[in-house]
């Protein structure tokens, strides 16, 4: 896997992934950013959401669950004090579906946690992360 990120100006960049899809990022305008794009600690976040909230819907989905919406809110805690890593990380997720079974639920959110999310893992290894979930109804 590769990606490249180019300097735009200032302190913002243009991140582009192998799959040829881009992305602005952009430093916090008191580090001299202009506010152009996510943050590059966010992008963290968002990709371990995105990382685990497909591993959740795909695997619903293959036990024939009937997934209608899914989201992952994300809220994170870092270090006071360079390098600011994260320390704690909670993921919710709220499934949407018709007549999802929540052990179903439980399950795909506890094997993304443990066994497919490459993201979720591998920051796991530095912060501490927990997961919970809700259900509801289309």
């Amino acid at each position: 896997m590769k990606a490249r990120v180019k300097l735009i100006e200032g302190v913002s960049f243009v991140g582009q992934s192998e799959s040829g899809h881009s992305v602005v990022m952009d430093g916090a305008p008191e580090s001299g950013g202009k506010n152009l794009g996510v943050r590059p600690m966010e992008m963290l976040l968002l990709g371990l959401g995105g990382c685990s909230a497909f591993d959740v819907v795909h695997i619903l989905r293959k036990g024939r669950q009937q997934v209608t919406d899914c989201i992952a809110d994300i809220e994170a805690e870092r270090a006071g004090t360079d390098p600011k890593v994260f320390t704690r990380i909670h993921v919710h997720f709220t499934v949407t579906g018709k007549a999802l079974d929540p052990k179903r639920v439980e399950q795909a959110v506890h094997l993304s946690a443990e066994k497919y999310c490459s993201a979720s893992i591998m920051l796991g290894k530095m912060a501490e992360i927990t997961h919970d979930f809700e259900v509801a109804e289309s």
